[in-house]
C-alpha cells in the first residue's frame, strides 16, 4: 500500500500563511483511499519532521509558496530530495557546537534536511502552494486566497488518487491552475 501524508503547515496568525491549515482542514472531509493521512502541522515543522520517520511513501505539503506569481496563483512543486542539504542544526551539533533554531518557522527544504539528519527518508515529495497577497498579523485568508482553497483540494484530491492507485504521477498533468483564471503555460 501506497502510504500519504498530506501535511497543512503555515501561521494562521499571519494572515495568508494560514493557507495550507485551511486546505488540510477541508480535504480531511474528503473521501481519500486507506493509506492516506491528512494533518495540520502547522508551524510545527519539527513534529512533521518526526512523522515522516514512520515510513510515508509520499508527502504533500501544503503551504502558502511567495514565488513571485498572481496572488491566489496555485503551484505543484516537486522538490529533488537527493539534494536537500542536512539540516545546519544537527550539523552543527555532531560537530559539538551548540546552535540555536526557530522550531516554529522551518521551510520545507529544512524539514527534509532534517528527516535526512534523522535518518528518514521519503521517497517522494510534493509541494501545493498558492501565491499569498498578505502575510501580515492577522487571523484568517484574504478572499484572494480563500477563493483558492477549494481548487487546491480538488487538486489534492486528484493528486492522491492518481498516487495511490499509480504511485506515478506526471507534473505536466496535474499542473495547478489559477483558480478562476485562464491556465498559463
Amino acid at each position: 500500500m501506497n502510504r500519504i501524508l498530506v501535511a497543512g503547515v503555515g501561521n494562521i496568525f499571519l494572515g495568508d500563511d494560514g493557507f495550507g491549515c485551511e486546505v488540510v482542514r477541508r480535504l480531511a472531509g474528503e473521501e481519500l483511499p486507506e493509506g492516506v493521512t491528512v494533518a495540520d502541522f502547522g508551524i510545527k515543522g519539527v513534529h512533521l519532521a518526526y512523522e515522516l520517520l514512520e515510513g510515508y511513501d509520499t508527502v504533500i505539503i501544503v503551504d502558502a509558496a511567495p514565488c513571485g506569481g498572481e496572488p491566489g496563483s496555485l503551484y505543484l512543486i516537486e522538490p529533488v530530495l537527493e539534494e536537500v542539504a542536512e539540516s545546519p542544526l544537527v550539523q552543527a551539533a555532531s560537530e559539538g557546537e551548540s546552535a540555536l533554531v526557530d522550531t516554529h518557522g522551518l521551510e520545507p527544504d529544512a524539514i527534509f534536511g532534517m528527516l535526512k539528519a534523522l535518518g528518514g527518508n521519503v521517497s517522494r515529495a510534493l509541494v501545493v502552494g498558492c501565491e499569498p497577497e498578505d502575510v501580515s498579523d492577522g487571523i484568517g485568508l484574504t478572499p484572494t486566497m480563500e477563493g483558492a482553497v477549494e481548487p487546491a483540494v480538488r487538486r489534492l484530491v486528484e493528486i492522491i488518487h492518481r498516487l495511490h492507485t499509480t504511485r506515478e504521477l506526471e507534473l505536466s498533468l496535474l499542473a495547478a491552475k489559477n483558480p478562476g483564471k485562464e491556465e498559463k503555460a
